[in-house]
Order: structure tokens, then sequence, then C-alpha cells
């Protein structure tokens, strides 16, 4: 019975700590999203404060599930040092307990909030992510102020006796719609023989459809257009698969998406390695906090409290340098998705659990 108690109050300890970081760690980046997004877009036609508002509270998530593995390892050495400080901990000890069987609540809460965040978090974090990046779009384009993004679209397509490279500065409606297209259009020797300029392309079936068009032939006297087609073969399903960014395709539709790519022979690296990512982030949380119980256990004990917390701080941040860097070699196919993502985390997992095996056996 006193184990149970104990092991509940453990469990709520850290549970409210980790609400307070994270309502603490949304407020701050709430407030600087919003004003990067103000400084950037505030020209633009269409922008309004409240469009603003919305579009930083659709980013919060995704910003947040990106920093959790960190505040994990914060949260972690919270409540540790805020338990050894008021000798709770030492308490424990005295009674006989196993540090496995008082860190078990806070790693049992680290995986709830992994969990959580996996089946909740990511999803919600997709979606705002996608509508964000359509609601800037939709600016950009009123404004014609779209500025080149980083993931730039450029398509080629091979339909008949036509070869053509249609590319946008950004696209929406998951690449079925791009904005400042240009579209080259090449002989069989490889020769351009016109390039178009338009506002927009829109994907239908069997053809892009091109809006407020220039068209330039070698020679001759651009044209303008009020429309106007390029054939096509490519599927919407091929073009949205092409274009899809990881970060912007939720928990439950990676499978889907991964198996799509492959049918298409699309490389999936990037969506693998998100899904596993994503699989291995509650065990990820694990090692956070294993490492956090590492350099807190004995904080009252001994004066070693500056180093001891400064070296959990670089360890966990040295972790979370390690397994981004894998895992960009995982995306660029450099490193097997499942190898990049999950050897890291247990490495660490590993290395958290000998080094408590060590301090509480010898």
């Amino acid at each position: 019975m006193m184990l149970s108690t104990l092991g509940r109050y453990f469990f709520r300890r850290y549970m409210i700590t980790a609400m307070w970081f994270f309502l603490g760690v949304s407020a701050i980046i709430f407030l600087a999203d919003f004003s990067e997004t103000t400084r950037r877009l505030s020209g633009f036609t269409g922008y309004t404060v409240l469009g603003a508002l919305a579009m930083t509270a659709m980013r919060v998530p995704l910003i947040l599930q990106q920093t959790l593995p960190t505040l994990s390892l914060f949260i972690g050495m919270t409540v540790l040092i805020a338990l050894n400080r008021r000798y709770e901990l030492v308490v424990t000890r005295a009674a006989g307990i196993s540090v496995w069987q008082f860190v078990a609540p806070f790693v049992l809460g680290a995986f709830l909030i992994g969990v959580f965040a996996l089946l909740v978090v990511n999803p919600v974090a997709a979606w705002g992510q996608r509508e964000s990046i359509s609601l800037e779009s939709t600016w950009k384009q009123a404004s014609n102020r779209a500025k080149r993004s980083n993931f730039v679209p450029w398509i080629r397509q091979i339909s008949g006796d036509e070869d053509t490279i249609i590319g946008g500065k950004t696209f929406r409606e998951n690449g079925t719609e791009l904005a400042e297209v240009v579209v080259f259009h090449f002989d069989k020797g490889g020769v351009v023989t016109m390039r178009q300029d338009a506002k927009t392309a829109t994907l239908e079936d069997g053809y892009w459809k091109l809006n407020e068009v220039l068209e330039n032939r070698p020679g001759e006297i651009p044209v303008r257009r009020e429309t106007a087609q390029v054939r096509t073969n490519l599927k919407q399903e091929f073009i949205q698969e092409s274009l899809s960014q990881p970060e912007t395709v939720g928990f439950y539709d990676l499978s889907r998406k991964i198996r799509i790519g492959k049918y298409f022979g699309i490389s999936t690296k990037p969506l693998e390695t998100q899904f596993h990512s994503l699989l291995s982030l509650p065990i990820l949380l694990v090692a956070m906090t294993l490492i956090a119980a590492t350099v807190s256990l004995k904080f009252s004990r001994f004066a070693q409290s500056r180093s001891m917390i400064l070296g959990g701080i670089v360890s966990g941040f040295v972790l979370y340098v390690v397994t981004v860097l894998v895992r960009a070699f995982g995306s660029s196919g450099a490193i097997p998705p499942f190898v990049a993502v999950w050897i890291p985390v247990i490495v660490a997992t590993a290395l958290g659990a000998t080094i408590l095996l060590h301090q509480e056996d010898g």
C-alpha cells in the first residue's frame, strides 16, 4: 500500500510539473511565432491579426512536438531535484525502496506523454501545418508577392510526344495547385520550343489548366492568354505523394502514404523516417527521463549540483542533436530509416539504465 500510494504521488507530481512546462513553453512558442509571422506577412493582402493568431495557433503543436525530448529531460530533472531538496527521495531510499521502484512512475509518465503526442498531438500538428501553409500561400498569391520557398516543386512529365517540365514557387492543395508557374516545352532533341509563365496551374483530369499565361517561343512575339492547357498523364495521387512533406502527414496516414509512394515508385525514405521517429518517441522520452535521473538523484547529498545538472543538459542536448543528424541521413537514404531512428534511442536508453545500475548497485 505504501509503494502504491507513493507511486501515485510521484506520478501526480511528474504530470503536474509536465503540465506547467507545456503551458509555459506553448505560451513562449506562441508569442515568438506570432511576432515572426507578423513581421513576415503583415504587408500581404488579406493579412489580418485574427488570421495571424489562427496561423500561429495551428503551428504551436508541431513546434511543441519537436521540443518534447528536451522538455522531457527538463521535466524529469525538475521533479527529481525538487523531491531531493525536500528530502523526499532520501526518506524513500531509507525505507528500502530501490531507484527502479521510485523512478518507475516518472518513466511511466514520460511514456504516456509520448503516446499522447503520437496519437493525438501529431495528427493535430500535421493538420495545423497544412492549414498554415495553405493560408500563407493564399496571402502571398493575393498580394503577388510570393517568395520562393525552401521546397520548390519541379516535375518532369512526358505525355505522348510532349516533354515538359513544370514548376512553381509555391503550391497548395497537396501540390495539385501551383502558383507563379513556369512551364518549359522540349522537342525530341531536348531543345526548348516554348516557355509558359502563368499565375496559377491546377491539375485537372489529363491536363494542367494554366491561368493568366504568357507564352514565349524562340523568334516570336510573346503572346498572352487567359487560360491554356498542358497535357499530362500524371495522377493527383502521384503529385500529392511526390510533394508530401513528412511533417504535414499525420501518424495515422503515414503507412498509407508510404504504400502509395512505393506503388508510384517515389522515394519514401523521408516518410519512413518520420514514421519510425514518431513510433520511437515514447521510448526516446523514457531515455531522456533516465538521463535526468542519473544526474539528479544525488543532488542534495553531494555538492555537485551545478556540474551534474550541466552534465545532464549537455547529455540530453547531444542525444537530441545525434538523433536529428542520424534521421537526416535516414531521410536521404544514406542509412536505412529503421536503423537511423532506433539505434540512437536504444543506445541512449541502455546507457541511462546502465548508469543507474552502477549508481544503485555499484
